[in-house]
């Protein structure tokens, strides 16, 4: 298993927590999302290093933006 952690602006509330969980949880290979609110901080657990690029799809898909890195 490998954990990613992105950064993610706009969250606000649980809500987008959840949203960003969702989105990001359909992701292939991604067996768990863990959300920080205050930080901002998405890590990502997965089978292999998720693509960088359909973590920012689905990031953008739930309404937010990831941090650039």
């Amino acid at each position: 298993m490998v954990e990613t952690t992105y950064t993610v602006t706009g969250m606000t509330c649980q809500h987008c927590v959840k949203s960003v969980t969702e989105e990001v949880g359909e992701v292939r290979g991604v067996t768990a999302v863990s959300v920080d609110l205050p930080t901002g901080a998405v890590t990502v657990t997965s089978e292999s290093e998720p693509d960088l690029a359909a973590v920012r799809a689905a990031v953008e898909e739930a309404g937010y933006q990831l941090a650039t890195t």
